[in-house]
């Protein structure tokens, strides 16, 4: 079977797997794992319940006859996972892209790990410079200087670039935008900017708290010459442009304003081992189960392309062609990664 013969009903490729391997997290940002819904109080999934490394790398190698190219770790935070070097490790012998995507907290102490078991790169999410908005942003008392000190470690360890990621919500934190690019310029880090999204049912989601990707550009044109820069793959989500000296660029993820569900090639894993076709989905299919029923190789591959090829979602614009999600069910993203 190849990656030619495996599309789903509106003709999109299987290229890259999201992997969440822990649904716990040491933040609680309100627009991702809310504290008052995620608070103490709050069941997590049992260990026991987490795909093992084995089957994780079960359904990778089942997924690269299909067309997969890439696989990033995700969670909850993918670095509170013990012994994480060790999946990336069996996962970079298999010769494919390998991402992280966390909130750099404990990047410090991992990045060389990492690195030296084959990590490709890095993604950070940082929402703010300033603590204080950092803190209304994130929940945490884990200081700006502790994510920035992430980052210098994710490049000593030759992680470059590294992108960070940066929620932007109106009223909260869109002042931070410009510091962010004026901090990062002429570095090796890449600065995305993410239009809030209505992810899950708890982060109480309104239209009026997001700020246009558009709005936001011409604001930061306001004081960096930027221009546009071409996609470096067509399933790319960011729109970047560069700084016209050269001295960095900037990414715009609008999901909100401009859907990009056409050329969207991703699937994800929850840690519980649930297949989601979509960011937004409200369900998935139990690939733990099949491989626990003894599915493997070439019976796993077959299962995920079936799985795939049944595929039609387009979350993002029904959402804008209703003007409404409140009657479209979706399931929290910290269960299956961002």
């Amino acid at each position: 079977m190849t990656s030619e013969q495996v599309t789903d009903r509106l003709g999109r490729q299987l290229k890259d797997l999201r992997i969440s391997v822990t649904d716990r997290c040491n933040f609680r940002c309100p627009y991702c794992m809310p504290r008052e819904r995620f608070g103490e109080e709050h069941t997590f999934l049992p260990r026991r319940a987490f795909l093992s490394f084995d089957e994780i790398e079960k359904v990778v190698r089942a997924s690269i006859p299909l067309g997969l190219e890439k696989v990033r770790l995700t969670g909850g935070e993918p670095l509170l996972r013990p012994d994480l070097a060790d999946l990336v490790k069996r996962l970079s012998d298999l010769e494919i892209e390998l991402a992280l995507t966390t909130n750099g907290s404990l990047l410090r102490r991992n990045a060389a790990a990492l690195a030296a078991a084959g990590l490709t790169r890095v993604t950070v999410s940082l929402d703010a410079l300033d603590d204080d908005v950092h803190r209304a942003m994130s929940d945490t008392d884990i200081p700006v200087e502790t994510i920035l000190d992430g980052i210098d470690a994710a490049l000593e360890a030759g992680l470059a670039p590294v992108k960070v990621n940066c929620v932007i919500r109106r009223g909260v934190n869109e002042e931070q935008a410009a510091k962010l690019v004026r901090h990062f310029r002429g570095t090796d880090v890449t600065v995305r900017f993410i239009e809030y999204m209505d992810v899950g049912r708890t982060n109480g989601w309104t239209l009026g708290e997001v700020v246009a990707s558009g709005d936001l550009l011409e604001h930061l044109r306001g004081e960096f010459d930027l221009i546009p820069l071409a996609a470096e793959r067509a399933s790319d989500v960011a729109v970047r442009w560069g700084h016209s000296d050269g001295s960095g660029e900037i990414g715009l993820i609008s999901s909100v304003s401009a859907p990009f569900c056409g050329d969207c090639v991703r699937a994800r894993i929850s840690a519980d081992g649930r297949f989601f076709t979509c960011l937004f989905a409200s369900g998935g299919h139990d690939l733990r189960a099949l491989i626990q029923n003894g599915a493997n190789g070439g019976n796993l591959t077959a299962a995920i392309a079936a799985i795939w090829e049944r595929r039609a979602d387009r979350y993002s614009e029904l959402r804008s062609e209703e003007t409404s999600a409140s009657a479209l069910p979706r399931i929290e993203m910290s269960y299956i990664g961002g």
